[in-house]
């Protein structure tokens, strides 16, 4: 009775052990329904590497401020037209156009004054 106690006891044990992924659990091992590195077909389409739209705003959140030699500002006639039209923007306006979102930057301060959703519909 003692032993069956034990091996009971054992069992319990073993069961209740933490479960560890396969190292290459991380990229779903290619199961279908899940895009490029794993990542899930709508955030794969985006090109932002993977990044919810939630933490790609928060890349350059209103307020951030660029640096004054930042080189990478996008010239307004390289924003697509209809994304210019949606929101106003203004063709002497200062401009970053980077993972499907503008942000917009006061020319003065370089800091970001708005951010737009820059996926056409």
């Amino acid at each position: 009775m003692k032993q069956l106690l034990i091996i009971a006891g054992v069992a319990a044990l073993a069961s209740t052990a933490p479960a560890y992924a396969k190292p290459d659990h991380a990229n779903h091992g290619g199961h279908v329904g899940y895009g490029t590195g794993g990542c899930p077909p709508g955030l794969a389409k985006k090109n932002n590497g993977c990044l919810p739209p939630g933490q790609a705003k928060k890349l350059y959140g209103v307020g951030y401020r660029f640096d004054r030699g930042f080189a990478g500002w996008t010239p307004y006639n390289q924003i697509p037209y209809d994304l210019r039209r949606q929101y106003g923007l203004d063709p002497y306006g200062r401009y970053v156009y980077d993972q499907n979102y503008i942000y917009q930057v006061d020319p003065t301060t370089y800091a970001v004054s708005r951010v737009l959703d820059a996926i056409l519909h």
